[in-house]
């Protein structure tokens, strides 16, 4: 009689797990603005540390070749690493921002002049006039109101840059410290590497943590080498477009040098987003610099695209032009810029897990 009570009573006993599953879902979406500020804060905490942990992972490669190549021990190396970066941000800040900051300055000052030879251009056009007065367009009424909502948009801007301002130099400081952990990280990588495998192996099957291995070797070989050897293809091709708009003589050759480079960082897209605005802020200066402009600037995207990149990145995702297109379409609207970037090698490792279970299903 009690081992039939007993078994009754087991099918009821199991309900529990799902019950306080059940209950947790329903109070985290009951409070899911509490549990989001709740997962800020913390962010906002840890912060720094995750910082440490970018930077040590991406300067991790540089410091691995010196010890290698040069036979170098770990603090001699990481000096010279650190110091080259040290370096490079001293001259970003010192040399290279104000010169940026300044062409900035300028091309705000000089939008009054721009809409004016527009205004002028469009005048003297009957052609164009006579377009838009059939397809009952004023002008007029058009440049003023873009000038209004321009003007608008630049006095909102400034107020969000002064909102915002203290939580950039939190932002700024939190950086540092994080710059200044990650030379211990990357002192004692080795150490945290076996600790962690140590208590891997401790808490889960040695099955388990192998594939775990294996997946983290997959995306350090993707992600690593996909990001660095893109960010130093982009580097080069934004020195090439300054040297190039140099000899034109193009207005803020600096500046408009420094939007191709970062937005060569973007897939398909990048090269063609950089393009457009050396182009229009050209126009405004000198029409036909302004073609010389742009025919240098496609002619150093094919560049890139096709020997520099394949030189530099190779065959690092292994996706087709459909599947990255569509890994920038879904990751920028999602996250903006920075999905459009990662979306790349995140969709990479998905497909290279993919085609891995495929492979294995079918063979068993």
């Amino acid at each position: 009689m009690t081992i039939l009570i007993k078994n009754k009573k087991i099918p009821y006993l199991n309900l529990i797990p799902i019950l306080v599953i059940s209950f947790l879902l329903f109070k985290f979406i009951d409070n899911i603005n509490l549990f989001a500020k709740s997962l800020k804060t913390f962010l906002s905490i840890i912060s720094s540390f995750i910082w440490a942990f970018c930077i040590a992972y991406i300067l991790s490669p540089a410091v691995n070749y010196l010890e290698k190549r040069f036979k170098l021990k770990r603090p001699i190396s990481l000096l010279i690493v650190y110091t080259l970066v040290l370096g490079s941000i001293v001259l970003l800040i010192t040399r290279i921002s104000p010169k940026i900051t300044h062409s900035i300055s300028d091309l705000v000052k000089n939008i009054p002049d721009y809409i004016d030879k527009t205004k002028h251009w469009i005048d003297n056009s009957n052609l164009t006039l006579d377009f838009l007065d059939k397809l009952g367009i004023n002008i007029d009424e058009k440049i003023n109101a873009l000038t209004g909502k321009f003007t608008t948009s630049i006095g909102e801007g400034l107020n969000i840059a002064l909102t915002k301002a203290i939580t950039i130099t939190s932002s700024f400081f939190k950086a540092i410290l994080g710059f200044i952990i990650s030379v211990y990280i990357l002192k004692d990588k080795e150490k945290f590497k076996y600790g962690f495998k140590r208590f891997l192996y401790a808490t889960l099957k040695e099955e388990t943590v192998d594939k775990i291995i294996h997946i983290s070797r997959e995306v350090d070989n993707i992600f690593l080498k996909y990001i660095i050897g893109k960010a130093i293809d982009s580097f080069i091709i934004g020195i090439l477009c300054f040297i190039g708009l140099s000899i034109l003589k193009a207005p803020f050759a600096l500046f408009l040098s420094l939007i191709v480079g970062v937005t060569n960082m973007i897939p398909y897209f990048g090269p063609f987003i950089g393009m457009i605005p050396a182009f229009i802020i050209t126009l405004f200066y000198n029409p036909i610099k302004a073609l010389w402009v742009l025919i240098f600037i496609f002619a150093l995207q094919q560049f890139d695209g096709l020997y520099l990149g394949p030189k530099i990145l190779g065959d690092k995702v292994g996706l087709s032009p459909f599947w990255i297109i569509l890994a920038i379409v879904v990751g920028g609207g999602t996250f903006g810029v920075i999905g459009m970037f990662l979306s790349v090698p995140v969709i990479a490792v998905l497909k290279t897990f993919l085609d891995d279970f495929i492979s294995k299903k079918l063979s068993e």
